[in-house]
């Protein structure tokens, strides 16, 4: 017999009732992403090549998403203090954190104690860009190219400086991957940054560094430094007269800075889907990879989480390994 028409209104109210409850109980992230401003915490200095790329990309996101991305930075500690605040953050999508090769796959292993596990305490989402670096020599060294420089380092052990931006940095571990592979002897001058240490170079008081390349061109076009190689697996399109590494005398090496998008830990699986999406659709864009071109870096393939992960899972063993090896400390 069917129910009357009073106690099918009750049964209609009542389902209604508990859908909206049901609703009421439902993450915030269930929610089209994203609802409001996204905080992007960088790790590092403003106007610094972190801060730019990450700055040209939430700009694109954000006009993909139609929400603002607020880029903070953070700086301190080789990028692990703003890590740090966006491991503390919610895992609402709301606070996301710009990572680089140094917060998440360098530094973690010249510290005792570091204040982050970058595998637990973190959800990766994108691998957004890379950058290589260009292998620089003053203007008086009696080479030209990648085997003359080994070939010279082997016949005078020892005499060669190489500078670095500091113990610990991207340029240091490179140049100290450079020489294992090569079986050179060479001594380490750390500075404070590679300003000094292209004036430095370029004085002959040095006699090779491996410096981003938006800032090695500009000496290496007005003949203050000569320029070897780029330490990508591709030529540069900054600089592409020039050879790789391995294709130049030292087959099967490469060094770059990666740049990447994490979340605190425990963010959902749909959220890291939303967000991800967002960002490759932002990196395949022709205007970004044509500013990011500028900054000496390349945008990223599109790729999963997990691809990324097992990317910086990669690199961390790889520089963990050197760091070990050479016994390599932080000032």
């Amino acid at each position: 017999m069917p129910l009357a028409r009073p106690a099918l209104l009750r049964s209609l109210a009542a389902a209604c009732l508990a859908a909206c409850a049901l609703a009421a109980q439902l993450p915030a992230h269930a929610q089209a992403w994203p609802a409001k401003p996204v905080r992007l915490v960088v790790p590092f200095p403003a106007g610094g090549a972190t801060d730019t790329v990450a700055r040209v990309v939430a700009q694109q996101v954000s006009s993909e998403v139609g929400q603002q991305f607020i880029v903070e930075n953070k700086a301190g500690a080789g990028g692990t203090l703003g890590a740090s605040e966006g491991m503390r953050a919610a895992p609402d999508g709301y606070t996301l954190v710009f990572t680089t090769s140094s917060t998440h796959a360098i530094s973690p292993h010249l510290m005792a104690r570091p204040p982050y596990d970058p595998v637990k305490d973190f959800t990766p989402i994108a691998h957004v860009a890379d950058a290589a670096s260009v292998l620089l020599v003053p203007p008086t060294m009696p080479v030209k190219t990648v085997a003359e420089l080994i070939a010279h380092a082997k016949a005078h052990p020892g005499e060669l400086n190489y500078a670095s931006s500091g113990n610990g940095t991207i340029v240091h571990l490179t140049t100290e991957a450079f020489r294992s592979q090569a079986g050179l002897q060479m001594q380490h001058v750390p500075y404070k940054g590679t300003g000094p240490a292209l004036t430095d170079l370029a004085a002959g008081n040095v006699q090779v560094l491996f410096d981003s390349i938006p800032t090695g061109l500009p000496h290496v076009r007005s003949g203050r430094l000569k320029a070897l190689a780029v330490t990508g697996e591709k030529r540069s399109p900054l600089m592409p007269e020039l050879p790789t590494v391995a294709e130049a005398g030292l087959p099967g090496f490469s060094s770059v800075t990666w740049f990447g998008l994490y979340g605190p830990a425990k963010l959902s699986p749909e959220l890291v889907r939303q967000i991800n999406a967002a960002f490759n659709k932002a990196m395949r864009a022709p205007e970004v990879g044509a500013k990011l071109a500028q900054l000496g870096a390349e945008p990223a393939a599109a790729g999963s989480p997990d691809a990324f992960a097992a990317m910086v899972a990669k690199d961390s063993q790889r520089w963990g390994q050197l760091i070990r090896d050479r016994k390599i400390t932080i000032d």
